[in-house]
Formats: structure tokens, C-alpha cells, sequence
């Protein structure tokens, strides 16, 4: 049970992909879930593994949200709000 257990989150690390450190992504979230997961019947590397694929998920939509806000900019200029009211 314990080799079936461990080749199911051997297979599914190697699916998430290459972590990357960046702030606030898999490293932060990724502690989280290991203490979480330890505090949860001994259970540390899945709770590290989930919290990185959160912190990933997490830091791709800030990514994103970034992305927008400097369009917006872009093309509302960079003295005006998304509302289009001078600052």
C-alpha cells in the first residue's frame, strides 16, 4: 500500500512540472501544506506538493491580474483610473 502510495505522488509531482522560487508561489504555499500535512497524520510531502500547485496557481493569476492593470494602463494612459477619471 505504502509503494502504491508513494508511485501515485511520484507520478503526480511529475506532472505539475518545474517549480519555480518565486515569492509568494510554491515555496511559501508549499511550507504551508508540508506543516499542514504534518499536522494531518503525518502526511508532509502530499501537503507540500498541494501547496506548491496552489502557490503556483496563486502567484500565475497575480501574474495575470498585473498583465491587465498595465493594458489598462496603457491604453487609458498613465495619469488616468480604470474609470477613466483624471488622478
Amino acid at each position: 500500500m505504502r509503494l502504491l502510495g508513494f508511485a501515485i505522488l511520484i507520478a503526480t509531482g511529475s506532472l505539475v512540472g518545474v517549480a519555480q522560487a518565486e515569492p509568494g508561489g510554491c515555496l511559501k504555499y508549499g511550507a504551508a501544506g508540508a506543516v499542514a500535512g504534518h499536522l494531518a497524520h503525518h502526511h508532509a510531502v502530499l501537503g507540500a506538493v498541494g501547496g506548491c500547485g496552489v502557490g503556483m496557481y496563486e502567484r500565475h493569476e497575480y501574474k495575470k491580474h498585473e498583465k491587465e492593470l498595465r493594458e489598462q494602463q496603457e491604453i487609458n494612459g498613465p495619469n488616468r483610473t480604470a474609470n477613466g477619471a483624471d488622478l
